[in-house]
């Protein structure tokens, strides 16, 4: 069986908003003086909240204790993130031919909230979240191994070019979606295999995909 791992922030999650202001909120709590932007996350190389607090210029010593304000915070939020338009439907047709996984730096608690929340639990056969060790690349090879049937294509869809680069890293192909926290551009210069806008594009590419490696 094909195997497709999603990125959770920006990917399945509209949680751009939410970050913003999480981050701004831990960054005024620690005391760091600094006015958080879309670009702040734009720029990122690796997309985790680890180099999210430094990008906003938290002092290193405190980096650890931004990260655990701003899971902490989106944990203590009354509801879960909102799923973006048309990526259920996406979802649920893509489980039918493949296994699905999230890997994240958010936390497995969190992207487990969600997923009930709007009932994919069911699709998703594994999380690694934050909490679990291992680079995105390592954790990437350990589904596969897992996961993925020998020879099956393996895609890694995401919205930062670390993402980009992980996949690269671990050998398989790797989709960019315009919709998450980086611009297009960022994720052009990562250099994806792909490069959707709408789910609607991304069930496209994969099924084509899938479609021609069952016809060599």
């Amino acid at each position: 069986m094909s195997l497709i791992l999603f990125d959770f922030d920006g990917v399945l999650a509209d949680t751009l908003g939410d970050l913003l202001r999480f981050g701004q909120e831990a960054c005024d709590e620690l005391g760091v003086a600094h006015t958080v932007t879309t670009e702040d996350l734009n720029s990122l190389e690796v997309m985790s909240f680890a180099t999210y607090g430094r990008q906003v210029e938290v002092p290193e010593r405190l980096v650890g204790e931004f990260v655990s304000r701003c899971l902490a915070k989106f944990a203590e939020k009354d509801s879960t993130p909102n799923l973006f338009d048309g990526l259920g439907a996406v979802v649920w047709e893509l489980s039918t031919r493949s296994a699905l996984g999230v890997i994240t730096g958010n936390s497995s608690k969190n992207v487990t909230a969600f997923l009930a929340e709007h009932g994919l639990g069911a699709c998703v056969s594994v999380i690694y979240g934050l909490d679990a060790p291992g680079s995105k690349a390592q954790k990437i090879l350990q589904a596969q191994d897992q996961f993925a049937a020998q020879g099956e294509a393996v895609f890694m869809v995401g919205d930062s070019a670390s993402d980009i680069r992980a996949a690269s890293e671990a050998g398989v192909k790797s989709i960019a979606v315009g919709w998450g926290h980086q611009s297009a551009a960022t994720l052009l210069r990562a250099n994806p295999d792909f490069l959707v806008y709408s789910p609607v594009q991304l069930l496209e590419v994969i099924n084509r995909e899938l479609d021609g490696s069952l016809s060599t």
